[in-house]
């Protein structure tokens, strides 16, 4: 895989304009909750242009690509692994894109996603099957950023589990949220039923069920303003099926501040009712210094 391959080595899909929908299920005219990253007046407070779009929301553009480049396969043991550079609002044209592999088999592609006009959204690595390379978030070398001192996570440190608790992926939600618009790509096997039988988990959805819950963190994130900064997720004997059950589990794996932010990195783990593996998540979450009252005297 090079670096950066040229514009025709992609896999370009069509250009989609994501929107803040779907906050209240089924109600496509729902406001982003305030406060929020993905609020108007909050996003701007904060430097954005307006309510940015999550990242999550960004992946299911990829999903068509994915299955055209590397089979359906890639909801049994692929991955899409993104880091994202930089905030769009709600309605702004972007394009997924995906370098195709050169042959059939176990392959690792390069993946971004870019405005019309070539402003770099988000990029990284998707693959499927057993690769000998590490995804764009496996390669990076995550160690707690010195010399600032953490006030936001100051309680937490690496090795700190997250809540255990068992979750699933509610049909009659998914089908609100695309009855809505709230999902980009909908594809048909996210309802009704999928080649392994029931419907299966979009990126997005498969993002809310590997999560962190309200209490991982502390008290201090509650009160300050969150985004995504980059996440994987990874299917090792998927797919995550809705309406079924799975334990998850996860472990903070590195923490540190930017000049802007305070932030932490998890992995996550989702497993069936046999104790077997279906999928992880690596995420790396981010708070605004700006939002937070430990900040406020600076």
């Amino acid at each position: 895989m090079s670096e950066h391959p040229s514009e025709t080595e992609f896999v370009r899909g069509p250009e989609r304009a994501p929107a803040n929908r779907g906050f209240r299920p089924g109600d496509p005219r729902a406001a982003p909750p305030a406060g929020s990253i993905h609020d108007d007046a909050t996003a701007q407070k904060l430097g954005f242009a307006g309510g940015t779009i999550a990242g999550s929301v960004h992946m299911d553009q990829f999903v068509p690509l994915l299955v055209d480049v590397l089979g359906p396969a890639w909801f049994e043991s692929g991955s899409l692994s993104l880091t994202f550079r930089h905030a769009t609002t709600s309605g702004d044209p972007v394009i997924a894109m995906v370098a195709r592999p050169a042959a059939t088999g176990p392959a690792q592609v390069e993946a971004r996603m870019e405005q019309p006009d070539g402003v770099l959204v988000a990029s990284g690595t998707a693959s499927v099957g057993a690769v000998g390379e590490p995804s764009h978030l496996g390669a990076i070398e995550l160690r707690r950023s010195e010399p600032s001192p953490l006030r936001m996570l100051a309680d937490l440190a690496v090795g700190d589990p997250l809540a255990g608790r068992q979750a699933t992926v509610p049909s009659a939600g998914v089908a609100e949220r695309i009855e809505s618009g709230g999902l980009t790509e909908p594809l048909a096997w996210y309802q009704g039923g999928s080649p392994w039988g029931p419907p299966v988990a979009s990126p997005s959805a498969a993002v809310q069920l590997l999560r962190n819950g309200p209490r991982d963190f502390g008290r201090h994130v509650a009160q300050a303003v969150g985004l995504f900064g980059a996440i994987e997720i990874r299917h090792h004997a998927g797919p995550l099926f809705l309406d079924t059950p799975y334990a998850i589990s996860g472990t903070i794996v590195a923490l540190g501040s930017s000049p802007r932010t305070e932030y932490v990195w998890y992995d996550s783990a989702a497993h069936d009712a046999d104790r077997k593996l279906v999928a992880t998540m690596r995420m790396q979450l981010r708070w605004m210094t700006a939002s937070s009252p430990l900040y406020a005297q600076d």
